[in-house]
């Protein structure tokens, strides 16, 4: 299933950004959604997720109050609005669809993804 990320892009501290993520057809439809980032020279980061109903969406603390996820099912596509953005924001964004109904972006594993895109690059400039 090919997930498509968009609207990265270099932005400076204290700016804001709004990716997108699309599928195919009713790709996301039952899944808990994510967004997993990969700075330069770190581990990858689960940061936000929600779940497969859109009630409840959770928040790593390095983005809490500062990041929102939502998901619109009717146009199979997942969001996230970023702001007060910082460097340390800069990395590489992915979505990812998960293989629970729920979720919690710490414990996101290579194992718990069953689909993701090729990601969007964000450079936060100090």
């Amino acid at each position: 299933v090919e997930i498509v990320e968009s609207g990265g892009g270099v932005v400076q501290a204290v700016g804001s950004l709004r990716l997108s993520c699309t599928g195919p057809g009713s790709t996301f439809a039952g899944s808990a959604m994510a967004w997993v980032r990969q700075a330069p020279g770190k581990e990858r980061e689960g940061i936000s997720c929600i779940n497969w109903r859109g009630e409840t969406a959770t928040y790593g603390d390095s983005v809490k109050e500062r990041h929102i996820i939502s998901r619109d099912d009717e146009r199979n596509t997942i969001y996230l609005q970023m702001d007060d953005l910082k460097p340390e924001d800069t990395a590489m964004y992915y979505c990812a669809a998960l293989r629970t109904p729920d979720c919690n972006p710490s414990r996101i594993t290579e194992e718990s993804i069953w689909s993701w895109g090729q990601g969007t690059k964000v450079t936060v400039s100090s």
